[in-house]
């Protein structure tokens, strides 16, 4: 507001002194002197300079830097450079002075507002340039993505360029033919005109399918190729990843972000050279029909680029804005539908339903304004082109009239420019549609660019693994709660052919421990050891198969038994498949199943009970002969007889690490140790009769428990 003030009272001095210095120029100028031209652009000169040295001396450091400095000059030396332009090709016959202030204080203001939005080296400007800099860098890259497409597109470039050759002599030889029907009648012109456009129009219709298809193929074999690159990166992230993305947002980058990315080439660029190639050809066919009518055509030009300019910066802000909104929308869906039993046992249908709708009316709501400011800039844009038809109808008549052009000529003339209009305005907007697909593109690039935190390219495979564990002073923080620390210069070691049990307060670190084991996450501070080489340092495949674990909630997916149990592993028997789960007590249900192993478990095994679902867990561990196995209270939801059937199965591998996080007492006590966990560090370890003599918080927390709730088990 204070800029615009400063502007105002910086003209109002500026016409003060414009007409003070006209009054005494009048006053000494006398009629026997005449006309002067070299005399008068001096003193035009002269006055420009001295308006600039005072405007700029008084409010030149209270104006807003910049933009002040440039209208400035431009106001006091627009006119003078008018003026010196126009009597060296005019001659000498003077302007008047006052009318030339006020256009030039127009034309100024005009000037430096269209600078200011669309070249001006401000900051915003300069962050356009990078995030133009940062388009083309990322628009290079989609191209280089559909290198195995390079045949399909080329075949696609070269129809379209067919397809728009024979599209941009329709008009001419329609206009050919009105001139042929409306002068002497000749039938072998006639004919030949027609064939010519039969010709043109099969020719157009044939190249554009073809063209079509190529860059549809190319668009789908992009998208699939793109799609799986992202997926497994997405899935070689560590876990602390997923902790801090929401699933809508990835989905959506799946999906969504993929489809807008294989746009910004087979798309975009094909409609931009056909544009193009269109404009160039009729802009060359309407200069040779009237070149005066496309010279008038061609002044809606800078308008409709000033129009879409303004509208480019709101329509992409609120276009981001509609997309975020939207995985917010996907992400409330998924977390309902993903906690289906929750919601349900909570009775939150209703409040789930009113979340989701709330999701969706912001979204809609983001979509009205996109909308309309589309709608007011479609309006504002049709109501240009309006005035300039009607301008060159009145313009056309006078050209017939006079004999300059042929009502044939003015047919063609009409319907190149009726699509010259849609194609520039088409060039200017591709731009910014391919600013928006590399803007998705950008967003997928990020992840696929994105280095896992936790290292997966280690490469020792040892021939023998004796599973020896060691906890080196860890120190680990979750990145969700960077300032929380789960363990604290926590040690340990595990010994094979022992098993340790992992007991304590809910939170105090116990699935920290069995979480990095896993390699889920990456501590800050300190090592874990295996057979004395830090984890990384493994090849993942090979750890992960001499490491196994069992949740506390175990994870199937849609298929059937057998692929469950076999999850991960090729060339796996049936009859290893068989002993895995006589181990894990599943083999006696599993057979009563409709189809035994071949029976689908459902999504997430939704067909199957707690129970089952956890003995095919155990059965899938069981299957890869793991030196380490890691157990996270998997005898939760066992009976007793397949709990003894389990602690019979590990009983028979005497040197497997055994590490087992669990509340029974039963399985306490017959571990080889047991590590007291609590606020991420070791409070006591020993085996429960050692524990129990010192009677110190083992002793507690185990009379605390128990005596009140397992009475039973403790007889």
């Amino acid at each position: 507001m204070r800029g615009v003030l400063v502007v105002v009272l910086a003209v109002c001095v500026d016409l003060i002194v414009f007409t003070a210095l006209n009054y005494v120029e009048k006053r000494l100028k006398t009629p026997e002197r005449g006309f002067d031209c070299t005399a008068n652009l001096f003193r035009e000169w002269a006055e420009a300079g001295l308006r600039w040295t005072l405007l700029y001396a008084v409010f030149g450091k209270d104006g807003p830097s910049s933009v002040f400095k440039r209208w400035v000059t431009t106001h006091c030396f627009l006119c003078p450079v008018f003026e010196t332009g126009r009597s060296g090709l005019l001659g000498n016959s003077p302007a008047e002075k006052t009318k030339m202030w006020f256009i030039g204080t127009v034309a100024t203001a005009a000037a430096c507002l269209f600078w200011e939005i669309t070249f001006a080296g401000t900051k915003e400007n300069n962050n356009g340039e990078e995030r133009k800099q940062k388009a083309r860098v990322l628009f290079m890259r989609v191209i280089s993505l559909y290198r195995p497409d390079y045949i399909l597109l080329f075949g696609a470039f070269v129809f379209l360029a067919m397809a728009v050759l024979c599209e941009m002599f329709i008009p001419f030889y329609t206009g050919k033919v009105i001139d042929i029907l409306g002068s002497q009648y000749q039938w072998n012109d006639f004919l030949l005109a027609i064939i010519f456009m039969g010709a043109f129009s099969f020719g157009s219709s044939l190249s554009a399918g073809c063209r079509g298809g190529l860059f549809m193929c190319a668009i789908s074999s992009f998208t699939c190729r793109v799609r799986v690159q992202l997926f497994g990166s997405l899935v070689r992230q560590e876990i602390g990843f997923f902790e801090t993305i929401k699933t809508g947002d990835i989905t959506s980058r799946l999906s969504m972000d993929t489809t807008l990315m294989s746009q910004a080439v087979a798309l975009n660029v094909n409609v931009l050279l056909r544009t193009f190639i269109k404009t160039v050809g009729m802009l060359s066919l309407m200069v040779g029909l009237s070149w005066k009518l496309t010279l008038l055509v061609l002044m809606e030009t800078p308008l409709t680029g000033l129009l879409e300019s303004i509208y480019d910066t709101y329509y992409q802000r609120l276009y981001k804005e509609v997309q975020d909104s939207m995985a917010r929308a996907n992400d409330a869906a998924a977390e309902a539908v993903s906690g289906i039993r929750t919601v349900r046992s909570f009775n939150t249908e209703q409040s789930e339903t009113c979340r989701y709708d709330d999701r969706l009316m912001d979204t809609h709501n983001l979509k009205t304004r996109r909308d309309t400011v589309r709608a007011v800039y479609l309006l504002v844009r049709r109501m240009a082109e309006l005035g300039m038809k009607v301008a060159m109808l009145y313009y056309s008549r006078l050209f017939i009239q006079s004999g300059e052009m042929s009502t044939g000529n003015l047919v063609s003339f009409i319907l190149y420019q009726s699509d010259l209009t849609d194609n520039i305005t088409t060039l200017i907007y591709i731009f910014g549609d391919m600013l928006n697909s590399v803007g998705a593109a950008g967003k997928v690039f990020e992840y696929l660019d994105r280095k896992p935190l936790v290292r997966i390219d280690g490469n020792l495979q040892p021939g023998t693994l004796k599973g020896c564990i060691n906890f080196h002073k860890i120190t680990f923080s979750y990145p969700t709660r960077p300032d929380l620390k789960a363990l604290k210069s926590f040690s340990l070691e595990l010994k094979p052919g022992q098993m340790t049990a992992l007991v304590g307060p809910s939170g105090g670190g116990k699935s920290t421990c069995v979480s990095l084991l896993e390699r889920f996450y990456q501590a800050q501070d300190g090592q874990i050891l295996l057979d004395g080489q830090p984890l990384e340092n493994y090849q993942h495949s090979y750890l992960h198969k001499k490491v196994a674990m069992v949740g506390q909630e175990p994870v199937l997916f849609s298929g059937t038994v057998k692929d469950n149990i076999t999850y991960g592993l090729t060339d796996c028997s049936l009859e290893k498949v068989h002993e895995a789960a006589c181990k894990a007590n599943a083999h006696g249900f599993i057979c009563q199943l409709a189809k035994g192993y071949d029976t689908d478990v459902g999504e997430r095994g939704g067909l199957l009970s707690g129970g089952q679902k956890q003995r095919i867990a155990i059965a899938r561990a069981l299957i890869r002969d793991p030196q380490v196995l890691i157990l996270d209270e998997v005898t939760s939801c066992l009976d007793t007889e397949s709990e003894h059937m389990v602690q019979q199965a590990l009983a028979s591998c005497p040197t497997q690490t055994l590490l087992v996080i669990a509340h029974r007492l039963k399985t306490i006590e017959k571990a080889d140790q047991i590590v007291f966990i609590s606020e991420g560090m070791v409070h006591e370890q020993g085996t429960h009769q050692e524990l129990m003599d010192k009677k110190g918080t083992y002793y507690k927390w185990r009379e605390g428990l128990f005596t009140k709730g397992d009475t039973t088990e403790r007889q």
